[in-house]
């Protein structure tokens, strides 16, 4: 799981598996395979980032 920060500065902890789509337009909107949506405050590339050093972290092992 990543921990993302919603707009209202709530973190939250997302599982990056589910994600299906990240955009920004200007607010970064991170859509799930589940058809929820929630809008974070950290940036497309930010959360790229985030998704993949978990990815290495789970691998690692």
């Amino acid at each position: 799981m990543i921990e993302l920060t919603k707009l209202n500065g709530q973190k939250v902890l997302v599982n990056c598996d589910l994600i299906e789509l990240v955009e920004e337009t200007p607010d970064t909107v991170v859509s799930f395979t589940t058809g929820k949506k929630i809008i974070v405050k950290e940036s497309r590339q930010e959360v790229k980032n985030l998704v993949k050093s978990y990815r290495k972290d789970i691998f690692a092992d």
